[in-house]
């Protein structure tokens, strides 16, 4: 049963994962041509300076490709109003785990785009003393965004469709409040500290924040 909710799922997810693939490619494919065509040189500030700039990227990338992945393994369910899913022969435990363990494969195929743009990347780039390349920390730390993003929303969709609007409501609303309150000035204390809860050291979107380094020191 787990082999074809692997290739029913490949067939909703294999645009977007291709898609990601190219796109995670490319990302440290361009920082490092960027530092080419701008004539600024490999010298290891310039180096480290252009790889914090494009750090960003890969934490996008490895959020949406997380977000991507769980909303269409579970969109079909939520068309049909979970009528398949009822009528198989395994408890729904068993069901949901299935499904999520189908989706987590398919976040490896962003993944791989980043290592291999990486590896091609730093083979051809001429690294400063001093400088080291982190190849494989990099996959490694977009393979567990990815997989952060694609849990959470997992999640939430693996539930009704009215209980999966009520929380993204809700949790749309509370991002919505907090970014009100930051613009007006008013309970910096309270956005500060769910601020700090979820993307300071040990908060549940931790991985997001710092620096996505390919090369640094």
């Amino acid at each position: 049963m787990f082999a074809a909710i692997l290739r029913t799922q490949w067939k909703w997810t294999r645009g977007p994962a291709l898609l990601g693939f190219i796109l995670g490619f490319a990302i440290p494919l361009l920082s490092l041509f960027s530092l080419r065509s701008t004539g600024i040189g490999f010298a290891a500030a310039n180096v480290v300076r252009e790889m914090q700039q494009y750090g960003l990227l890969y934490a996008v990338l490895a959020g949406a490709s997380g977000l991507t992945c769980a909303m269409l393994s579970w969109g079909h369910d939520h068309r049909g109003r979970h009528v398949y899913a009822l009528s198989l022969p395994v408890t729904r435990t068993r069901y949901a785990a299935m499904r999520l363990g189908a989706g987590a494969i398919f976040l490896l195929v962003p993944a791989l785009g980043v290592f291999l743009g990486a590896v091609i990347g730093v083979a051809t780039a001429a690294i400063p003393t001093g400088l080291h390349a982190y190849p494989f920390s990099l996959t490694m730390r977009f393979v567990l965004a990815s997989f952060v993003a694609y849990a959470i929303i997992s999640a939430i969709s693996a539930s009704s469709t009215k209980a999966s609007a009520y929380i993204l409501g809700g949790i749309g609303a509370v991002v919505a409040t907090l970014f009100l309150l930051g613009i007006a000035g008013v309970g910096q204390d309270a956005v500060s500290w769910i601020g700090q809860a979820l993307f300071a050291e040990h908060g549940i979107l931790s991985v997001f924040t710092g620096g996505w380094m390919l090369i640094d020191v």
